[in-house]
């Protein structure tokens, strides 16, 4: 019922095209990077501003070394409950690296991002034409070959 009320009276942004190249590296040799929505951040860096009704589009670089301990969930929108358990529901750090111990992947990029993910009217300028292009622009400086993106 909620989310019914929320679809009715929100805008979304639609895009007439969706850029797509085929991945043909061998997942084995690969770099990845993890990129959330879910308002995670080191304990010690400003957490999101949950103030502003409009959302923040500001987004928090994490080292690929952080313990779940070092990180905190700051984001109004959903239930966070179980991942304030465990980060890795919603942020998933250990599990990277044991893709990485398996060599299952290549590497673990040295950083990854989390951005809030209630982002609307003036903000949402701001995270398409600033703060993304900038998470992308470093994913790709650092030849991260896979995102991924885990949704709050």
């Amino acid at each position: 019922m909620l989310f019914r009320k929320w679809v009715r009276h929100s805008t979304f942004i639609e895009f007439s095209d969706s850029p797509w190249t085929p991945f043909e590296k061998d997942i084995s040799t690969c770099r990845l990077a993890l990129v959330t929505t879910g308002g995670v951040h080191l304990a010690l860096q400003k957490p999101f501003d949950m103030k502003d009704p409009a959302g923040d589009p500001t987004f928090r670089e994490i080292p690929a070394d952080a313990r779940p301990a070092d990180l905190k969930i700051t984001h109004n929108y959903y239930d966070h409950a179980d991942a304030d358990k465990d980060v890795n529901i919603i942020f998933p750090i250990e599990r990277v690296q044991e893709l990485r111990q398996s060599s299952e992947i290549g590497d673990v990029n040295h950083r990854h991002f989390s951005f809030m993910g209630h982002i609307m009217k003036r903000h949402i300028n701001t995270l398409m034409k600033e703060s993304a292009p900038r998470v992308a622009a470093a994913l790709k400086s650092d030849h991260v070959d896979i995102v991924i993106l885990t949704p709050a």
